[in-house]
């Protein structure tokens, strides 16, 4: 009977710390996002190259993006003198296999330049590998939502 009661306990442990692992690790992979995110709206166009790999796409607006498509858009959005952006996002789906994570979520980001305001909303899916312990966006598709 103590056998089985340590099996039962053990189990239950190691369930609990499996649990742990998995919840941490969908973080990290969300977190990864944020960070990328607020790289772009910081214009830091060397942080953002440590949170996508070297081939990178973006598929946005019908056309695909590499990250100096994305690099040169930064640089453009630091030469409007009142810019600024906002994010948010609201996580849909993580799912995460061995080295390879699956993100879907709602983004908004409030918009600030030339003296306006504006609000844009998208859901985006992203796809990310592991490298060398990190995560990091080896493909964006995002599907811009229309205003309602």
């Amino acid at each position: 009977m103590q056998r089985i009661k340590l099996l039962l306990v053990t189990l239950f442990l190691t369930s609990v710390a499996y649990t742990q692992t998995a919840v941490k690790e969908k973080q990290q992979v969300q977190q990864t996002i944020e960070k990328m995110f607020a790289t772009l709206t910081a214009a830091d166009t060397t942080a953002l190259k440590t949170f996508v790999t070297p081939t990178v796409r973006f598929y946005e607006y019908g056309q695909i993006w590499t990250i100096d498509t994305l690099i040169q858009k930064v640089i453009q959005s630091k030469s409007i003198r009142d810019f600024k952006r906002t994010n948010s996002f609201e996580f849909v789906s993580t799912r995460i296999s061995k080295k390879t994570a699956w993100v879907t979520y709602y983004l908004q980001s409030i918009f600030t330049r030339n003296g306006k305001v504006e609000i844009i909303k998208w859901m985006e899916t992203v796809i990310l590998i592991k490298e060398k312990n990190q995560w990091k966006v080896e493909a964006l598709h995002s599907t811009r939502l229309s205003k309602n």
